[in-house]
């Protein structure tokens, strides 16, 4: 049955007391607290570093067995190899995150590349090539150029997510080429209505017969996981 993940991008932000967080929660609560009212978080920690395995599982003994996470690819992958050359470095990651599949905790892998990284189709074929298929993955793409039907193509082809990212800056056409919609709601806020917006859009994805992963704005104030929690609410 096709199920709506919703939740922010990290969960670590003492900002959010007392309005999310309980004001006395001590930090190594968070993520407990956190998967009591959401069902899933998109883990930045893995752009910058590798994840022990230590931490991995105790981040699943904390969190119930329907929780998930949406490790974010190393920037060694996105930024630095550019997805070329990658092989090693793939393995590497996916190794690192096995934890997380092995205990059938692993929301899509999220493929974030740098703004100025323009369209290069065959790069993006070939690394997807090298993928395996079992799991689910999703390319935010911060540049205009790669917004265009042979991309969309090429993704379908792997059953990978175009990345459905909107902030006050970018907003990506709302395109589905996988089994799964991918959503990053980046603005500053969202109102009531805009909030009802993203609701009724929810409901057409699973209407459609997809899973929809979704992930609000997170950071200085708790208004996101609010948001996240409020959607999660409607259905």
């Amino acid at each position: 049955m096709n199920r709506l993940y919703a939740g922010t991008s990290g969960f670590a932000y003492p900002k959010w007391k007392p309005d999310f967080y309980p004001p006395k929660l001590p930090a190594k609560k968070f993520l407990e607290h956190y998967a009591t009212r959401l069902n899933c978080v998109e883990v930045n920690y893995t752009f910058r570093q590798l994840p022990s395995a230590k931490t991995l599982e105790a981040w699943v003994a904390a969190t119930p067995a329907h929780f998930l996470f949406a490790p974010k690819a190393h920037m060694r992958l996105t930024h630095i190899l550019r997805l070329k050359n990658a092989a090693e470095f793939t393995e590497v990651f996916l190794r690192a995150i096995d934890p997380l599949r092995t205990s059938r905790r692993l929301a899509p892998i999220l493929f974030q590349l740098p703004p100025n990284f323009k369209c290069d189709a065959a790069t993006l074929d070939a690394y997807l090539q090298l993928m395996p298929r079992d799991l689910r993955y999703a390319f935010e793409f911060r540049h205009a150029t790669w917004l265009c039907p042979e991309i969309y193509d090429i993704l379908r082809l792997y059953n990978a997510a175009l990345c459905v990212a909107e902030s006050d800056t970018l907003e990506v056409p709302e395109v589905a080429t996988a089994n799964f919609v991918y959503y990053r709601l980046r603005k500053s806020d969202y109102t009531p209505e805009e909030r009802d917006v993203v609701a009724k859009r929810a409901r057409q994805v699973l209407d459609t017969g997809r899973d929809l992963y979704l992930f609000y704005k997170h950071e200085d104030d708790p208004h996101g996981a609010l948001y996240a929690e409020e959607l999660l609410a409607r259905f």
